[in-house]
């Protein structure tokens, strides 16, 4: 409860009227985000949550209201979404997705289906060469791995026996022309395809259905904003696939801001934008509220750390038989995935943003917290809790009054670890919209913008150091205090 209530401070409040648009982590998704989001504030207010993340985090925060649209793909709501076998009819989905509370509509115009792509020198031509070069390398987005439609199905349609790498879909490309893997997965729609002259390979057993652009909504949209749905509705097959590519490429390639690239194409101006260099990334675009975001997010996460460790600490120090299970459960919840824990959460509490951030960021900060405020304790030497005793303490007085103070330093330690650790951990608070210096570091990811990965980086960095110094300072004034006592 404590969390949700520090978590309603920090999280502005969304009123009901704000129309709000979510999008994944690649690319296109950011930019067909931008459009929906500008489309719709020229009649009433609309909000973006860019880079929620993969299907499963994009899709829970649709389901639990924390959005209400976002653009998908024929394909991945047929056979990832609704686990169908085979691919259905268009009104079969949304049959299906009515019980959901969603809908589907609005065809854009264009279809980005999968594919997968060598360099263009090589000799495949076909997906049915790859079984006969079991030594060709491959390397797969961690999305593709794991879905329906993605690569188990694949490989047993053609009978490949490879075992491919997970890579994030920013950075394949570049893998791909260094020789570090000889095959990736692509979209159709990718700027980089005619950047990197590779081949795509042709399905010759036609495995992957059609991928047609959606939008993915709730059923009460159209009601509950009715001007936003109709200029929404107005965008229906008009965003071609040369379109698309080109946008993509004026993102990934000239390096343009996705709401500039959208606003652009609403607007029909292609003139291009100048590119900015590392120094505006990092001072730029938003840095004071991104540093606000990132930094009341690590007070907090290890305010509630502290809060919920310390006793638990205190507790694993004086009840021995509890000492091992309260050591176990906060070493479990530090092994946990982060953004596994995050498609966990967002379910669970019903919304995106800065509550599951919260919850997530405190859990990693308990370890440190409860192992240090144990340790401390059992270091303070028990002749000192004998004679506080003889001397008529209470055993809570001779807690309050003469061991925690013993263990302060070390209790101290523990919360600054967690501390910088947070600063570091927070970056994933932007997979769910609840800002950070994570956001340009899930944006760099996305464009293989290494400019924009280390305007992300380097704020977090040097936060960190910032973080640590602030922990020195203040030991060293407990030191000190200390010693004149």
């Amino acid at each position: 409860m404590l969390v949700l209530a520090c978590a309603g401070i920090l999280s502005s409040a969304h009123a009901d009227e704000t129309l709000r648009v979510g999008s994944k982590r690649f690319t296109e998704s950011y930019i067909l985000g931008e459009i929906l989001t500008q489309t719709a504030a020229r009649v009433g207010p609309a909000e973006h949550k860019q880079g929620l993340g993969n299907t499963a985090i994009v899709l829970g925060a649709l389901r639990s209201g924390a959005i209400d649209v976002y653009p998908e793909y024929l394909g991945t709501i047929d056979l990832e979404i609704l686990k169908n076998a085979q691919p259905t009819s268009l009104d079969a989905m949304r049959a299906a997705l009515r019980p959901l509370g969603l809908g589907v509509a609005v065809p854009l115009g264009f279809s980005n289906g999968y594919a997968l792509a060598v360099r263009g020198d090589a000799s495949v031509r076909r997906l049915s060469d790859l079984a006969s070069h079991p030594d060709m390398k491959i390397g797969l987005s961690h999305e593709f791995l794991g879905r329906a439609d993605g690569w188990p199905g694949l490989a047993r349609r053609y009978g490949l026996a490879q075992q491919p790498r997970g890579l994030d879909h920013g950075i394949a490309y570049e893998a791909l022309a260094q020789r570090q893997v000889d095959v990736i997965d692509i979209y159709s729609t990718d700027a980089k395809i005619r950047q990197y002259g590779l081949r795509v390979l042709d399905d010759d057993k036609q495995y992957f259905p059609r991928y047609d652009a959606v939008l993915l909504y709730r059923l009460d949209v159209p009601q509950r904003f009715p001007q936003a749905w109709h200029a929404i509705e107005k965008l229906e097959g008009t965003i071609k696939a040369d379109d698309m590519i080109a946008m993509n490429a004026a993102a990934e390639l000239d390096g343009q801001p996705f709401a500039a690239v959208a606003r652009a194409w609403l607007s029909h101006d292609t003139q291009a934008t100048a590119r900015d260099g590392l120094l505006t990334k990092t001072f730029g675009n938003g840095f004071m509220n991104l540093a606000r975001q990132h930094l009341l997010l690590v007070v907090l996460a290890v305010l509630l750390g502290s809060v919920a460790g310390i006793p638990l600490g205190i507790v694993a120090a004086l009840v021995p038989r509890l000492r091992q299970a309260v050591l176990a459960v906060a070493g479990v919840l530090q092994t946990v995935p982060s953004l596994a824990l995050l498609a966990i959460l967002i379910p669970l509490l019903g919304r995106i943003g800065t509550v599951p951030a919260l919850v997530a960021l405190c859990a990693y900060a308990l370890l440190p917290i409860v192992r240090n405020t144990c340790t401390g304790l059992l270091q303070v030497p028990s002749g000192l809790r004998t004679a506080a005793l003889a001397l008529g303490l209470t055993r809570r007085q001779s807690l309050v009054e003469v061991e925690l103070p013993l263990a302060m330093p070390t209790i101290l330690a523990g919360v600054k670890t967690a501390a910088v650790m947070s600063v570091g951990t927070a970056t994933i608070a932007a997979f769910i919209g609840a800002g950070g210096f994570g956001e340009r570091i899930t944006t760099g990811l996305a464009l293989n913008d290494n400019d924009m990965l280390l305007a992300g980086a380097i704020p977090a960095a040097l936060l960190a150091l910032l973080t640590q110094a602030a922990f020195e300072l203040c030991e060293r004034l407990l030191a000190r205090r200390r010693y004149s006592d």
